[in-house]
């Protein structure tokens, strides 16, 4: 693996990402995970993903693979820094994303390892690096929450941008410190241009709109009637439907159309690192990962898209994802948070 740029770890720094653990866990002797052939005794795994969530399955993955499986976890930019920090000294052998942009950082810099055409086959290219060094494994759309009661369905904004309008004064929500609103935003920066972002987040503060600490909190507020509309991810309203069930959650999803940018589609990825001995583990790992039981897992425990082809999802009226009206965009330029960051703070949104 080469040497990140100072550069490059510089600007991650600057952005609050990395890992207050660094220097312990870089200087780690840990197992014996190295090795030069591609055939390490154990594999280590970097994972942005919540550890309660993926930990059941990436026990059945050490059962599949037929090697001893560690795994570290954290936030996604936060180990995606640690991983160009430590370099050649990285322990390890697949990084296990949150979202797209982490995966794209490591990208850029060329840590990664070109995949198999088999594994990048199984996946919509929509959905994995352009550069073929790592693929999505469960996807989640942007939506707008909206109460019925407050917004007929016939007055429901046809593209995010509207949303700085006078008739939506004082009625949205959303999560600002949200990694996913976040990535949101840089998909608009990508689509539109820095400008134009700018001038929107500008108009949604100065229109009145509420800031709430997460996407389950906004979606509370339009359930309750506080707020009439507000910016998610699809799964949280569909998770609290198989909590509560249908007839007790007012608030309902507008899946908007016209490849809007507030209809981006983000993804949990996975890429194999170079140069750690452990690319046999990995590749095992990672075609696991895209296997039907593990995508199924994904789409049940999570209410994501299933991003393997072939797998449908057990959600019930769940839109397929081929139906969704998503931007086109290479989700790997959504590494630059650095810039959406600062951007958000320009505008007193962090």
């Amino acid at each position: 693996m080469r040497r990140p740029s100072v550069r490059r770890i510089t600007a991650l720094a600057a952005a609050g990402l990395l890992f207050t653990g660094l220097a312990a866990c870089g200087s780690d002797d840990g197992g014996d995970a190295g090795g030069t052939d591609g055939k390490a005794s154990s594999l280590v795994i970097y994972s942005g993903r919540n550890e309660k969530l993926v930990k059941p399955l990436l026990d059945e993955l050490e059962k599949a693979i037929g090697t001893k499986v560690e795994v570290r976890y954290g936030d996604s930019a936060e180990l995606a820094a640690q991983i160009l920090e430590e370099g050649d000294r990285t322990k390890a052998g697949l990084f296990f994303s949150q979202d797209a942009g982490a995966l794209g950082a490591l990208s850029k810099e060329g840590v990664l390892q070109k995949l198999p055409r088999a594994t990048l086959d199984k996946v919509d290219k929509a959905y994995r690096g352009s550069g073929g060094d790592w693929v999505g494994l469960s996807g989640r759309v942007r939506v707008l929450a909206y109460n019925p009661d407050k917004v007929p369905g016939n007055k429901l904004p046809g593209s995010v941008l509207d949303l700085v309008g006078p008739e939506w004064k004082n009625k949205v929500g959303f999560a600002p410190t949200n990694a996913s609103f976040q990535a949101f935003v840089t998909g608009m920066r990508v689509l539109k241009g820095d400008d134009a972002t700018r001038t929107w987040l500008k108009g949604l503060k100065d229109n009145g709109a509420r800031s709430y600490a997460n996407n389950l909190a906004v979606l509370e507020a339009v359930d309750s009637g506080e707020i009439s509309l507000g910016m998610i991810n699809h799964y949280y309203w569909y998770e609290q439907i198989a909590e509560k069930g249908e007839d007790k959650v007012t608030a309902k999803l507008h899946f908007l159309p016209g490849k809007d940018p507030g209809a981006l589609i983000n993804v949990a990825g996975a890429g194999v690192l170079e140069g750690t001995g452990q690319s046999e583990a990995a590749h095992k790992a990672l075609d696991f990962l895209l296997s039907k039981r593990a995508q199924t897992y994904f789409a049940a425990e999570t209410k994501e898209y299933p991003l393997a082809a072939g797998v449908t999802s057990p959600v019930k009226d769940l839109p397929p994802l081929e139906s969704l009206d998503s931007p086109d965009i290479d989700l790997g330029r959504l590494e630059s948070l650095q810039q959406t960051l600062a951007m958000l703070r320009e505008q007193g949104l962090v």
